[in-house]
């Protein structure tokens, strides 16, 4: 293993790490700094957390009967799944390439982790994740929705049969909607349907990736076994009322993802037009782009100040593909100036 590393994007154009590229308005930066400055920062977070609760319940839409717990970053969340179904025998089960944390999570707390690979165009492998789960019987599968690093969406029905599967065998489904702010569709409609399906976010693509505030929601019951294991005050203070502060000018950050859901679209129809270059579509703030050398591109990117991510080694389906994060209109012009003159 190797520790999390962090690439240097000092005075870089940074789009290597799928976040939102605008700041809040001045008025609003003004604001929340005198907010943050009467905090009492002497004391331990205290029931302000539960108005967030409150705040990301109501935000969410979340379903009648079902709660919701606050993580450090959805990474903190999905630790805490694997500490909470560390029984014997257990394991976790996702779609590959995927989000690393969830083989991660799983490796650090000693479960196995059973990778089943996308189709070539990544999309779902339906039977071969039917087969995965009788012959595994994992505790948890992960489905990202959409996906990181492709960035898709999968089928509905391909989901639904996975669902049921894994519910047959009594383990969890987590639903991964990091990149909600960006997609045509949630699952959140379709929760109650299952008492074994949670739904995992996160503020980050919402906006807030500095702030490291991640949100999972599910059945009230199973939704307290899971809190057993949380560490007290893991969410501090300035986190939480940060996030209250955003979610109070939602409209702002929902304008945000707008714009980049129509730079996104910009994006990807210039990318088509690049010679030797594949773009897949996109839920996320993100597109998956396969060129003819990723290793040269990526070189030739940051050699021109532009910080993208090389993700051709993370599996053989993603061979030669980049991952490009959704920037501003000008951030956009000048990565795609100096991919072309990178191919």
């Amino acid at each position: 293993m190797h520790a999390y590393a962090v690439q240097d994007a000092s005075g870089m154009v940074k789009l290597d790490a799928m976040e939102n590229p605008h700041r809040l308005p001045p008025a609003l930066q003004a604001e929340l700094g005198r907010r943050l400055g009467a905090l009492a920062l002497n004391r331990y977070p205290d029931g302000r957390v539960n108005d967030l609760r409150a705040a990301l319940a109501a935000y969410a839409q979340m379903p009648e009967g079902f709660d919701i717990m606050l993580g450090n970053g959805s990474d903190e969340l999905i630790s805490l799944l694997a500490l909470a179904c560390d029984v014997p025998g257990a394991s976790i089960l996702a779609p590959v390439p995927g989000f690393v944390m969830y083989a991660m999570s799983a490796q650090l707390q000693g479960l196995a982790f059973h990778g089943v690979p996308l189709t070539a165009d990544f999309e779902l492998d339906e039977a071969a994740m039917l087969a995965a789960i009788t012959e595994h019987q994992p505790s948890i599968v992960y489905l990202a929705y959409p996906n990181n690093p492709t960035a898709n969406l999968w089928g509905d029905a391909a989901i639904e049969k996975i669902i049921v599967a894994q519910g047959h065998r009594g383990g969890l489904v987590v639903m991964d909607e990091a990149y909600q702010p960006f997609s045509s569709k949630s699952y959140i409609d379709r929760l109650a349907r299952h008492g074994h399906v949670l739904l995992l976010r996160t503020l980050s693509k919402f906006g807030l990736a500095g702030v490291r505030l991640g949100y999972l929601m599910g059945p009230q019951a199973l939704m307290q076994e899971i809190d057993k294991v949380r560490p007290p005050y893991n969410i501090s203070v300035l986190n939480y009322e940060c996030a209250l502060f955003a979610l109070e000018h939602s409209e702002v950050f929902a304008a945000q993802a707008l714009d980049l859901r129509a730079q996104r679209a910009i994006l990807f129809e210039s990318l088509q037009g690049l010679p030797g270059v594949r773009a897949w579509r996109s839920d996320a703030n993100m597109i998956l782009a396969r060129v003819p050398d990723a290793a040269r591109a990526f070189d030739g990117l940051k050699a021109r100040g532009v910080l993208v991510k090389n993700v051709s080694k993370m599996h053989p389906l993603l061979a030669n593909c980049l991952r490009l994060t959704v920037g501003t209109a000008q951030e956009n012009v000048k990565m795609l100036a100096a991919l072309q003159e990178s191919l």
